[in-house]
């Protein structure tokens, strides 16, 4: 007999063949003249995980709708919308298929394993037609407010001429599956995020659109992972010695050297003072020395430091004038407005263009209802940094809004020294990509702790602790960042 698919049929014609396979140990029946060649997972497992297989051998023919078009998957009722010729209904195992009487394939219907999936227009029009609700509390079609959603994520990433393509699909087979009335809801869902109309929307992510201020829900998403470990956990105050005078200084010259150090742009630490107190940039790296004193005069401003921001707008405005003073000798980068194209780092996509402005307003929302300092320097600086507002100079603009919240406060800085770098970049890729916000959080606290304990009185001084402490040694010598007054090797 030939090699077997994993889900068959038995006929007239193979059921003698298929018997002796059953007998052989090597097949197994899990459904009426179904069989599998997995004889150890548990058949709901099988059927669970290849229902599509098992859909085009039990109803061929048939167009898969509703819900289970938009989702790809089986419902969490473990059930699996079809229509067909006429309504039926099969069960194996858990998983429910339920045929719908309803229209047969039409034009932008895909066929796949003998039956058809929806075309996205097709799903979308099934979704907003009238929904029961069926034994075990589903309905067969998403609700409206999950259409909205999925629409204003379709004009994020594919933008306006997508979603009109849709539309002008939409239109066209409407009247072939006797839903114009849905066509004319989805026109006018569309029309409002596209803001032609003005429909009421339910969705969050789609009002946002009608307000012409869309976000990233994604973004967001991790902000908030973030906001709800900060707003739920107490710490502790750690009042700086460096708020005025000459040691407000020192920590200001570290605060800008680490920080562009994090970011490839790197001096000995003897080399960036000098370009820091004469304020002359040197004429064989002079973009890195203009970021070196562009950083250096927005954290060593005391009044600049000291601005924080009341209302979502006055974020946006301090964000763009501190990244043009940090920006200031790369003019390449256009200092001060944000991106014109989606930005990448490795595998990480940062939030598209158009969505900047109305994911950094959502995100402030949070970061006000924070009240510690700590608190509020973390969950801002991680806003910036996971939208990555601008072509270049985000790290360094993120962690400038950072410390402005703890110098205005007057609580201790958060400096990353050169050793601690792989620590800081670690968390935030933890944060970003697993969601687990308490390494993040973990890293900060260390190195606010670590700022805390060095004297700024003066430069020497302050250089002579870190460097006992490994600060600027570089990560890949294998050096841990110590305390300073608690040093062992």
């Amino acid at each position: 007999m030939k090699k077997l698919p994993l889900l068959f049929l038995s006929d007239s014609n193979t059921s003698g063949a298929i018997s002796r396979e059953v007998k052989a140990g090597r097949v197994r029946k899990i459904g009426p003249r179904l069989y599998t060649t997995n004889i150890n997972d548990d058949p709901a497992y099988i059927i669970r995980q290849n229902w599509l297989q098992a859909l085009s051998l039990l109803l061929p023919g048939c167009v898969v709708s509703n819900r289970t078009a938009l989702e790809s998957r089986v419902s969490p009722a473990g059930r699996v919308y079809v229509t067909g010729e006429y309504p039926r209904s099969l069960e194996l195992h858990g998983t429910k298929f339920i045929q719908i009487k309803g229209p047969p394939p039409v034009e932008g219907d895909t066929p796949l394993l003998g039956i058809f999936m929806s075309s996205r227009a097709r799903a979308l029009l099934e979704n907003l037609t009238p929904s029961r609700e069926r034994s075990g509390g589903e309905l067969k079609n998403l609700p409206r407010e999950l259409i909205e959603r999925r629409l204003a994520e379709q004009l994020n990433v594919e933008k306006e001429k997508s979603i009109n393509r849709l539309r002008d699909q939409a239109r066209l087979i409407a009247p072939q599956l006797g839903l114009e009335k849905e066509f004319a809801e989805l026109d006018d869902i569309i029309g409002t995020l596209l803001r032609t109309r003005k429909a009421t929307l339910a969705d969050p992510i789609a009002k946002a659109h009608q307000l012409g201020a869309p976000y990233d829900p994604h973004a967001l998403e991790h902000v908030e992972a973030l906001w709800s470990v900060l707003a739920s956990n107490p710490y502790k105050y750690c009042p700086t010695s460096s708020g005025s005078g000459p040691s407000f200084y020192t920590v200001a010259f570290f605060d800008s050297y680490f920080s562009n150090y994090i970011e490839g742009t790197r001096f000995q630490v003897d080399e960036a003072k000098e370009i820091v107190d004469s304020g002359v940039i040197p004429t064989i790296r002079p973009a890195d020395g203009h970021d070196i004193l562009g950083t250096y005069r927005v954290v060593s401003s005391l009044d600049n430091m000291r601005q924080t921001p009341g209302t979502a707008e006055e974020m946006i405005a301090l964000l763009r004038a501190r990244h043009t003073d940090i920006m200031v000798g790369r003019p390449d980068k256009r200092p001060g407005q944000f991106k014109k194209e989606t930005n990448f780092a490795g595998a990480t996509r940062f939030v598209d263009p158009d969505l900047v402005q109305g994911t950094l307003m959502q995100g402030f929302g949070m970061y006000k209802s924070l009240e510690h300092p700590f608190a509020r320097a973390l969950l801002i600086m991680f806003l910036v940094a996971e939208v990555h507002p601008f072509d270049d100079g985000n790290g360094r603009t993120a962690r400038a809004m950072m410390n402005s919240e703890l110098v205005a406060a007057d609580e201790t800085r958060i400096i990353i020294p050169s050793v601690f770098r792989n620590e800081y970049v670690a968390s935030l890729k933890r944060l970003t990509n697993h969601l687990q916000p308490e390494s993040f959080i973990s890293v900060m606290s260390f190195a606010r702790e670590f700022v805390f304990n060095v004297s700024f009185e003066d430069y020497g001084t302050a250089r002579l602790q870190m460097e006992e402490c490994h600060a600027f040694d570089d990560p890949a010598d294998d050096k841990k960042l110590l305390i300073p007054n608690n040093l062992s090797t």
